[in-house]
């Protein structure tokens, strides 16, 4: 498995942006899809975006899309999150999480698919 560590959570007002960071360690990220999930309390984690091996496919949660960029830099083995026009609604904790697959276009929105987590970051949107 590989180690992931996500950084850049933080309080923002509503309409502010952040972007969230995930390094990860001990393998390569090339050989992974990879998501990004996130938790509110009292409800169940939930898919914002995923982005294949390649990175030239990506898919976005409903609630993000138009609004959210998931994106990969391989030679830094990280992956980002850049959240735009964030809405209290997004506060949550953010989750990255790496799928194995040996198919370079394939990514998947189910949290079952993904053997690797990070511990999370928290994101705060003030109304």
């Amino acid at each position: 498995q590989v180690q992931l560590v996500e950084s850049g959570g933080g309080l923002v007002q509503a309409g502010g942006s952040l972007r969230l960071s995930c390094a990860a360690s001990g393998r390569t990220l090339s050989s992974y899809a990879m998501g990004w999930f996130r938790q509110a309390p009292g409800k169940v984690r939930e898919i914002v975006a995923a982005i294949s091996r390649s990175g030239r496919r990506t898919g976005y949660g409903d609630s993000v899309k138009g609004r959210f960029t998931i994106s990969r830099d391989d030679a830094k083995n990280t992956v980002y999150l850049q959240m735009d026009s964030l809405k209290p609604e997004d506060t949550a904790v953010y989750y990255c999480a790496a799928k194995p697959t040996y198919y370079p276009e394939n990514y998947g929105f189910s949290p079952n698919e993904y053997d690797s987590w990070g511990q999370g970051t928290q994101v705060t949107v003030s109304s």
